[in-house]
């Protein structure tokens, strides 16, 4: 959908600056759209045969200007795709009640990679998982996940979205990124059952190229607790 914006938007601003430079002073009111849904055209963008745009209004030739240096690629993009690789990960959950209890743990493998020029990182996640079936009984499963993550130059935040094969729902979520402790922070809101709405925090911590974990934490009753934890190692 993103991209479909992107391209949309782009030819809009193309034809007002072709059209718009080949009329009269006598243009449209200044910020009428050229279709519901898009970007405004300005009255006179630069190369039309009136006065410049209104004050406050970028002309057609800086907005295509401005969208095609907000699509390059920059140092947080290229930070994402510095884990790029083939990874091995072990996985904890607390699902029991009992804060006592021992976490239930299980292995996987994961593979991320760049891919539209390094504006975007794909991770494909395999593994097994031990989970109650329909009988209430234990047994294990095959678990799939995706996730896409990448920086907004407009936002001027990292984004990520998952999907796996144990729902049907896409989760999105925004973050940053703490040089200091080499550690990104993603918020978002999961919704498993209808009207169980739930905040997440998670903590990805990049110990080196070979090294990474991530802490998930959600908000129970008002308290944050941690519900899952994984351990990434690059295969060599």
């Amino acid at each position: 959908m993103k991209i479909t914006v992107f391209v949309t938007s782009f030819f809009v601003v193309a034809c007002a600056f072709i059209g718009f430079a080949q009329q009269t002073t006598t243009s449209p009111v200044a910020g009428k759209k050229a279709n519901a849904g898009q970007v405004a055209v300005p009255a006179n963008p630069a190369g039309g045969t009136g006065a410049s745009a209104p004050a406050g209004q970028p002309n057609a030739a800086d907005m295509m200007k401005q969208m095609m240096e907000l699509s390059k690629i920059g140092e947080n993009h290229k930070l994402l795709s510095s884990l790029d690789g083939n990874w091995d990960y072990t996985i904890k959950f607390w699902m029991n009640p009992d804060p006592n209890a021992p976490p239930q743990e299980s292995k996987g493998t994961a593979t991320r990679k760049s891919i539209m020029g390094g504006r975007y990182v794909t991770m494909d996640v395999s593994g097994n998982m031990q989970m109650p079936g329909e009988d209430g009984k234990m047994k294990t499963m095959q678990f799939k996940g995706m996730g896409m993550e990448g920086y907004d130059n407009v936002k001027k935040k990292f984004v990520a979205s998952w999907i796996d094969n144990m729902g049907t729902g896409i989760e999105f979520s925004e973050g940053i990124y703490d040089p200091a402790t080499k550690s990104f922070t993603y918020t978002s809101e999961m919704e498993p059952v209808p009207g169980m709405k739930t905040q997440v925090r998670e903590v990805i911590k990049v110990a080196d190229n070979n090294h990474m974990m991530l802490e998930w934490y959600e908000n129970q009753g008002g308290q944050e607790k941690k519900t899952m934890e994984i351990s990434y190692t690059k295969k060599k």
